[in-house]
């Protein structure tokens, strides 16, 4: 197979559909040198630090040289298969850097209180609210705008209809648990109330968090919401 054939395989098969894309092709064993190459991605995006070997042999020192570099070499008979690897390659890669950042990508959210459903007003503060816009989950930290921006404590559970669950969205009522993080617990009723508007507390370092690794999780309503709460919060 000549190259010019080999690009018709590849252009056949729609690569960018399927999230791949690819800066050169070569026919034969994958060599030394095919390794040095690959690697310059390592600086940039290591996700495409990689080599598909397409019904080849990889030599012995090349294979060696990948995996002192970092280089991922994926091989196989059938060209869909190839690209099968590769792509849970990259999901697995993905999720690894979601749970990473996890605890630094903070979702937007506004929550009004319910006052008729407040549990425990010290800490922890154990209160029912309904998700006014964006996505509330566990791990997110909360503070009231009205009040001066005082930090309330982290959400470290959420419940729906008695059944504990991992996030909320827009419209639901649920009852979270608010713990503290600080030195000075804040009381419901003394340093806020169910006239003040819950919001997450977000950041420049978050929001780069959210747009890098949690982008598919997130609606154009709760990015809208981002800018909202962006203004507000003064991120520049």
């Amino acid at each position: 197979m000549v190259a010019k054939d080999l690009r018709s395989v590849l252009s056949s098969i729609k690569l960018s559909d399927r999230g791949v894309f690819y800066s050169g092709i070569r026919i034969g064993p994958v060599v030394k040198k095919d390794v040095m190459k690959a690697s310059i991605m390592l600086e940039h995006d290591s996700q495409y630090a990689t080599i598909l070997a397409f019904d080849v042999k990889v030599e012995r020192d090349a294979q060696d040289l990948a995996d002192h570099l970092g280089v991922k070499i994926f091989q196989a008979d059938i060209i869909y298969h190839l690209f099968d690897k590769f792509t849970a390659y990259r999901e697995e890669l993905k999720q690894r850097k979601k749970n990473e950042f996890k605890s630094i990508a903070v979702f937007p959210c506004k929550l009004k209180i319910l006052p008729q459903f407040i549990f425990n007003s010290r800490d922890p503060i154990v209160m029912g609210v309904i998700v006014e816009a964006g996505i509330v989950r566990e791990g997110t930290p909360i503070c009231v705008p009205s009040k001066d921006f005082v930090d309330i404590g982290v959400v470290t559970s959420i419940e729906c209809n008695h059944k504990q669950i991992e996030s909320a969205r827009k419209g639901q009522e649920v009852c979270i648990k608010i713990e503290s993080t600080g030195d000075a617990p804040k009381m419901y009723g003394r340093h806020f109330d169910e006239t003040d508007m819950l919001v997450s507390k977000i950041s420049r370092q978050s929001i780069d968090a959210c747009k890098d690794y949690f982008r598919d999780e997130l609606l154009k309503s709760d990015w809208a919401l981002m800018v909202e709460l962006k203004k507000t919060f003064e991120i520049l």
